[in-house]
């Protein structure tokens, strides 16, 4: 007697086909049994989606809960740049795989600090690098000699709002790390701050804010120098801004730990917020990280929503190696010491 077609069909496909359908069917009890005979969890069917993907996207949240302990990646991509998180429209499913990426990066930057001294002794910083290139400077942006921006002038609604934030009145002490175009800059001093401090490392961006006239503004002070090595030089403020190019997120966490001295209580600091701009829930996840962080160090982060979707027309990444922001929304942080936050 003939099998059924059905069997017929199923026998034909791999554990992982079979794998990627019960999760996309929402059949749990197949997924644990395909799972114990060693089905691949991190396999890319022929559409270039993983199972956890298949879950995502039919909202089953138990199923993807399995999958992700059976050690399916949560940072997985599809051929369109999407991962589980961005497919899933399931409040439940979203958290969950939330929960999960915050988890596995805190898990390794754990690892990734313990082993960055023997990492940096062998390979030259990015940082480094970048100060040692040439810049070029135009109206619109400022490029490293790489043909990747490292400003660019439809962020200036952006800088102005930070600079809102981190200057609530006139007379503070404000600090900024990262001059670039010099967008926040210029909107901190139409606040007229008391003093304005303003840390610069690269030599061609520092020469040209002096051939500008910033050297020569009375409540403005500038340090040349990567903020690793002037530290000392600084002292303490109301407002903080970083935004410095060339460096990793550990450089940033690094620059957090300086925090609770440069920082007068009640202060406010902010960053610039690109970390992962082309893809919506890699950023949610760093933005989530970072709130965590800075408040292991005492300091609430709020993140408030502003629309750039407007400011970035299609002609604005001409002649630009790397689109480093692609998203509609850009969530500015407010980060305040905990006991002055309300």
């Amino acid at each position: 007697m003939a099998a059924a077609p059905e069997r017929e069909s199923k026998e034909s496909k791999s554990p992982e086909e079979l794998l990627c359908a019960a999760a996309e069917s929402g059949d749990e009890e197949a997924v644990v049994r395909l799972l114990a005979e060693g089905a691949d969890a991190t396999h890319f069917d022929s559409a270039g989606l993983t199972p956890l993907m298949h879950a995502a996207g039919g909202g089953h949240s138990s199923i993807a809960r399995l999958l992700l302990e059976a050690g399916a990646p949560w940072n997985a991509l599809s051929p369109s740049g999407l991962c589980a998180g961005d497919i899933t429209s399931d409040p439940t499913t979203y958290d969950l795989l939330l929960d999960h990426a915050l988890r596995s990066e805190l898990l390794l930057s754990t690892v990734a600090r313990r082993q960055a001294p023997a990492a940096n002794a062998s390979e030259g910083a990015p940082a480094e690098n970048y100060l040692e290139s040439r810049v070029s400077f135009s109206e619109e942006r400022v490029m490293d000699a790489e043909s990747k921006a490292v400003m660019m002038a439809w962020e200036r609604p952006l800088m102005e709002a930070h600079a809102r934030a981190v200057c609530p009145g006139s007379g503070y002490k404000v600090l900024n790390i990262g001059f670039g175009m010099g967008l926040v800059d210029e909107a901190i001093q139409r606040y007229e701050p008391e003093e304005h401090t303003i840390v610069e490392a690269h030599p061609d961006v520092y020469a040209r804010m002096l051939k500008l006239g910033w050297g020569e503004k009375k409540n403005v002070r500038i340090v040349f120098g990567r903020w690793q090595d002037v530290m000392p030089q600084l002292g303490s403020y109301d407002g903080i801004f970083f935004d410095t190019y060339g460096e990793y997120y550990e450089d940033m966490r690094e620059f957090h730990q300086h925090l609770p001295k440069l920082l007068k209580p009640g202060g406010i600091y902010s960053y610039f917020n690109g970390l992962c701009g082309d893809n919506a829930f890699f950023h949610s996840v760093y933005c989530q990280l970072v709130a965590l962080e800075l408040a292991n160090l005492g300091y609430s982060t709020q993140f408030i929503p502003l629309p750039v979707k407007d400011c970035l027309a299609a002609d604005v990444w001409e002649g630009v190696k790397q689109k480093y922001w692609q998203l509609d929304t850009y969530y500015l942080p407010v980060c305040q010491s905990e006991s002055e936050s309300e």
